[in-house]
């Protein structure tokens, strides 16, 4: 490029330059405060989508002029509210030494008012500030190839438009925030953050949908025959175009044959531990005795512990901090630092998620030489407390990913007294049904991003109450879980001097059938589905802080019966006792320790610990990639199918050459010769000349690019599908709107002398799966009759047909090959 070349291209720029504010009146001032996040052509009709998050403008690409501002709801907009948050504050609240001994029923009680108060408060405001929005927010946008424009929102509805702005119909296929979307022939692709990915018609019916990635799909494109999907933590993956369809389970079928090649087992060890701390802090010797005497050999380490804090102020506090998304303590962070040194964090271990909610706190250590195969930590929480708002009691959880397969923990803390049981189970039905996990704000500091905010906007916690639709658990869909914490369980019909003899003679079993939570599990009331090991520990709730042996068991006024209040339980992949670990199997464990340990007197709890041999089946990717690609190449039938969904159908175009008089109105008729397929057609103007040389078009075009076609020149429909063995009729007629007479003769609306002008249609024709085209060059000619005189008038609207051209049906059947 010359200096000239360069200086005119930079000047073009500049002049092309939009300024949004400039563009609008007053009243549209506000709209454009968002940031555009997206933008879409149309070069059929050169118009441009431009989308905020709750705003869509659309332009005309060829002057630039701002044609209409409507919000996510499809209403014109003219301003935007700015909401205010109003301030609130929390009134600290101290009670006397003597209030702090009294029942828990009545402490809770005292400070109800206050509590639920503060998290009223820090709600509402949070509701009416920038976080109302949330589940309205556009996170994508895509046009399809009928002209159709497809926006997805945070809350997971997809909302179809015209090429208008009015909003047609919208769908709700997943819980989870649309990411991307992606189309390709007469499909859309829906990229969600849950990792889902969803195929739909282009009426919105769902076709099929799978888990792609474990972490939100952030990007799709299309390229080779290949949907790929780009995942947060970077991964790629791709996806055949005809996808769901017939060739999957062919695929299926083949590959599973191959299993044995790809498989690969892994051996793990899991560490899980409990313990009721009492708001109190353990020595050094207490956490080697607890931890640092079994974790020799396991890979991954959880600790779960209930009672870190308490009192009315910090449950308050707690309950305004994770309205807003924040959350932690100090006392918390302690308690995470404290173990992390009794693992050797940074040398043997290193954390890579912690969630704390109110007193609850759950944490997780890995092994450094398998970080490499540990990801995707995700964490979660639900309050039980009152009003189901407050962490006095409820649950945390941690979901990570180890060898490709989905781990779940989740430390809980039920409703206390002997004759809760009824609102015990209710609390687990709760936390079982409503757990919701979110990926972190920061996907490259795990560990540091799974302590952060965990604000739920994509799905809140009440997502199951009330809804017309079940929607599936999350927590079922993990390969293991496991269930640790303070569950308050208790014995039924058990003195506390008939606990007493039968714990100092070691006969636990009298005492296990009286176990409330034993007996619940068996009536299919709670924990469904979930194992126990045997237990041969003591009761490990109630006893008086630092006194050794059984002789520690509460012996003061109250004396409450002993019970195993501190539990493990877990759930893995098999579906009987007998089965053997597999990929339909992957996850298999067995247990080598269930203890609790006796001689920490720290707490009026005694701390429990399990260990479980876990044994993990995986795909080794590479391999199976490898035995993939040799069966795409190999089976005849596969490829036979693959060439004849790829197959660009066999169309006829009517004619090459079209001429107009400026009342003139011409169909170009696309038939559609095959059986079978659908044809995708897309028309488009490569190129126009208004050069005369010697009487005759110059051969010199301009690109229009994204300029869609002449404003003279009007084209309709300019998209479609064709069904097999239909005609689509195409109207191609001057835009008389923009013709003047001025003296006889001929001139556009800015007042420019008319010349005959040229254009070169383009007839893009696709199959379904085909990512090729088969194109079709029609010459549209404007021929302008000279006048020696005349006054300045505007031409008649004429729909009057020149010459022999066929009247306009619009879609016809194909009979016979004459017809064409």
């Amino acid at each position: 490029m010359t200096l000239g070349e360069s200086q005119m291209a930079t000047l073009l720029v500049e002049r092309s330059y939009i300024d949004l504010r400039t563009q609008v009146s007053v009243g549209f001032s506000n709209t454009f405060t968002w940031d555009v996040k997206f933008l879409l052509s149309d070069e059929s009709t050169a118009k441009v989508w431009s989308g905020s998050d709750l705003s869509f403008a659309i332009w005309d690409a060829r002057t630039r002029e701002l044609l209409k501002v409507f919000n996510t709801d499809g209403q014109m907009e003219n301003r935007v509210d700015v909401i205010s948050v109003q301030d609130f504050t929390l009134e600290s609240v101290s009670f006397s030494k003597k209030e702090k001994t009294q029942s828990a029923f009545g402490f809770f009680q005292r400070s109800r008012s206050v509590i639920m108060g503060a998290a009223d408060a820090v709600r509402r405001a949070a509701v009416k500030g920038a976080f109302g929005d949330d589940n309205r927010r556009t996170e994508a946008l895509v046009m399809t190839v009928d002209g159709m424009i497809w926006s997805g929102c945070t809350s997971g509805l997809l909302v179809q438009w015209d090429k208008y702005g009015n909003r047609l119909q919208d769908f709700h296929r997943h819980s989870h925030a649309v990411q991307c979307l992606c189309t390709f022939g007469s499909r859309i692709w829906v990229g969600y953050a849950s990792g889902t990915v969803q195929v739909l018609d282009l009426k919105g019916r769902l076709l099929g949908g799978w888990v792609a990635h474990s972490c939100p799909v952030i990007e799709m494109c299309v390229g080779s025959g290949y949907i790929f999907t780009l995942a947060n933590h970077g991964g790629i993956r791709g996806w055949n175009v005809t996808s769901p369809g017939p060739l999957d389970g062919i695929l299926r079928s083949e590959l599973a044959s191959k299993e044995f090649m790809y498989t690969r087992m892994e051996n793990l060890k899991i560490f899980t531990g409990t313990w009721n701390v009492g708001q109190e802090k353990a020595s050094r010797e207490s956490l080697i005795s607890w931890l640092g005497s079994v974790v020799s050999d396991v890979g991954i380490v959880i600790v779960g512990l209930q009672e870190v804090e308490m009192g009315a102020g910090f449950l308050a506090m707690s309950a305004a901090k994770e309205t807003v998304g924040l959350e932690g303590s100090s006392l918390g962070q302690w308690w995470l630092d404290v173990i992390g040194r009794t693992l050797g964090e940074g040398l043997t271990f290193q954390r890579v998620g912690s969630r704390q909610l109110a007193g609850l706190l759950i944490g997780t250590w890995v092994r450094s030489n398998i970080r490499a195969h540990v990801g995707d930590v995700d964490a979660a929480a639900v309050p039980c407390g009152f009003g189901r708002a407050i962490g006095n009691k409820g649950a945390v959880g941690l979901r990570i990913r180890v060898f490709d397969r989905v781990l779940c923990f989740v430390n809980c803390h039920f409703a206390a007294h002997l004759e809760a049981v009824n609102r015990r189970n209710a609390d687990f039905d709760r936390v079982y049904r409503t757990m919701c996990f979110q990926r972190p704000s920061n996907p490259f500091g795990t560990a540091a991003a799974c302590s952060s905010p965990t604000v739920q906007t994509i799905r809140s916690p009440n997502a199951f109450v009330g809804s017309s639709e079940e929607m599936t658990p999350e927590l079922s869909e993990a390969d293991l879980i496991i269930f640790l914490g303070d569950f308050n369980y208790r014995l039924n019909g058990v003195s506390y001097d008939e606990a007493r003899d039968f714990i100092s003679q070691r006969c636990f079993d009298w005492l296990k059938e009286r176990d409330q939570l034993r007996s619940e599990m068996e009536s299919g009331n709670v924990f469904q589905g979930m194992r126990e090991a045997v237990i041969t520990f003591p009761p490990t709730y109630k006893f008086e802080r630092q006194l050794q042996g059984l002789s520690g068991y509460d012996s003061g006024e109250k004396k409450r019966v002993p019970a195993w209040c501190d539990r493990i339980l877990y759930r893995d992949s098999r579906s009987s006792l007998a089965s053997n670990c597999s990929l339909d199997c992957p996850v298999v464990t067995s247990i080598s320790m269930y203890e609790a340990c006796m001689d920490v007197v720290d707490s009026d709890h005694k701390p429990v610990r399990c260990i479980f041999d876990v044994n993990i089946a995986r795909v080794d990717e590479a391999i199976r990639r490898q035995e993939l690609g040799e069966i795409l190449h190999s089976n005849e039938k596969i490829k036979h199918m693959l060439e004849a969904l790829c197959k660009v159908p066999e169309v006829i175009v009517s004619t090459s050459n079209i001429l107009l008089q400026h009342e003139d109105i011409s169909l170009l008729r696309i038939t559609n010769k095959c059986e079978k397929s659908d044809a995708i057609f897309k028309i488009i103007c490569e190129g126009q000349s208004t050069v005369r040389v010697n009487g005759k078009a110059s051969d010199r075009y301009s690109l229009r690019g994204s300029f869609g076609f002449p404003r003279w020149l009007e084209v309709s429909p300019a998209t479609g599908i064709i069904k097999p063995n239909q005609i689509v009729e195409v109207s191609i007629r001057l835009e008389e709107s923009h013709m003047l007479e001025v003296d006889g003769r001929p001139q556009n609306a800015w007042c420019e002398v008319a010349k005959d002008k040229e254009v070169i249609l383009l007839v893009k024709v696709y199959g379904t799966f085909s990512s090729k085209s088969k194109n079709h060059r029609i010459r549209v000619r404007h021929r302008v009759p000279l006048k020696s005189k005349g006054t300045i008038t505007k031409t008649k609207s004429s729909s009057k047909l020149h010459g022999s051209v066929l009247h306009r049906s619009d879609i016809h059947r194909l009979g016979m090959p004459s017809d064409v």
